[in-house]
């Protein structure tokens, strides 16, 4: 695949994707990725996804399964599953409506200057500052010296993924705050030491539906690896099993419906959710089923996310009975990806005093 030069323009879409060299235009640009490592579940759509596809209204977005973050954990690495549910979530983005027209989407590892980028910003970044991130120290805990390089320094390939397009924004949750906020360090470090070559991002944190909590323990968030099979919602679950886990979802021993956070734990994360799928505002929803009783309260909210997902399902069937379809896009992705951070590399490593290929 070609790749424009370092003072190029590449394309995005119609419209011009210009390199950060001549980039003049003040369209916002967004970077977010998402690990394949589990079935995309209701968390991913409401935290996730349905701010990924409104951002495509009003900014340049590009957006990347990070297949190659998700071989960081030995215990959750089988190369067979990686490569299913790598295709399973970009099936995901592109059901959910993520435009490939509009937006980049593609695969991480198909992309080979983030893992060289990653060890330019090795030889940049601080041994001290990697082993002081809280997800590291989290992850590393009584694993002693069989914890692996690659999630040591998950954070610098992360910052290689961000600063490679120099997104303007990066949404994310709070728990990931200080990896943008390392970003911003390296890249601001970079810039000091060989010159102005990698723009600076900020975290935004999108508020709509961007916690939701395990069903069967609220005080926790749905997750792919801690969250039971009774507390979480997958994307692709039939109707009947959806309505089954809401049924049996942890409320409390009052009857009252009403948001509280730190009193009623379950039925605002009930609320939040019938919240996100339907976009009435949660204290509308409070002031109609309360007083009902939480049976039907719970149907309700059960045949609300069933209704939102309809769509999705029937679209992601759709897709996955093309897979050379889902293939050829991600190609395409891959390379308008390339067209961008190869001229992003390509300055970085000269910056930094390299021999390109060929001179002498």
């Amino acid at each position: 695949m070609g790749v424009v030069s370092v003072l190029g323009n590449a394309t995005f879409g119609a419209r011009p994707f210009p390199a950060f060299a001549t980039r003049t235009t003040p369209v916002t640009r967004v970077f977010s990725g998402m690990q394949p490592s589990g079935e995309p579940h209701l968390g991913n759509l409401l935290g996730a996804w349905v701010n990924w596809v409104a951002m495509q209204e009003r900014a340049e977005c590009i957006y990347c399964v990070v297949d190659l973050h998700a071989m960081t954990s030995p215990a959750e690495h089988e190369p067979e599953t990686l490569r299913a549910r790598t295709v399973e979530l970009a099936t995901g983005m592109l059901a959910v409506g993520v435009d490939p027209e509009r937006s980049i989407l593609f695969v991480q590892s198909h992309v080979p200057e983030h893992t060289e980028c990653t060890w330019l910003f090795n030889c940049v970044a601080g041994f001290g500052e990697l082993r002081k991130q809280p997800q590291f120290k989290e992850k590393s805990e009584g694993r002693g010296e069989s914890v692996s390089v690659g999630l040591f320094d998950y954070p610098v390939l992360q910052t290689a993924d961000i600063l490679l397009y120099h997104a303007d924004e990066v949404p994310v949750g709070e728990d990931q705050r200080h990896h943008i906020e390392l970003a911003r360090d390296i890249g601001q470090r970079f810039n000091h030491r060989f010159g102005e070559v990698f723009t600076l991002p900020k975290a935004v944190h999108p508020q709509a539906g961007s916690r939701v909590m395990d069903l069967q323990d609220p005080t926790r968030k749905m997750s792919k690896s801690q969250s039971s099979e009774k507390g979480i919602i997958r994307l692709l679950d039939a109707p009947q099993q959806i309505e089954k886990k809401f049924k049996s979802a942890v409320t409390d021993s009052a009857a009252d419906i009403r948001h509280d956070r730190a009193e009623k734990p379950g039925v605002s994360n009930l609320l939040e959710i019938f919240s996100g799928v339907t976009g009435t505002q949660v204290e509308t929803l409070a002031a109609e089923y309360d007083g009902g009783g939480y049976g039907p309260f719970k149907q309700a909210v059960a045949d609300a996310v069933v209704e939102r997902l309809r769509p999705f399902q029937d679209r992601y069937r759709e897709l996955e009975g093309d897979r050379g379809e889902v293939a050829a896009l991600l190609a395409r992705g891959a390379e308008r990806a390339r067209e961008i951070a190869a001229p992003t590399l390509e300055r970085a490593k000269q910056a930094m005093g390299l021999l390109p290929p060929g001179q002498a």
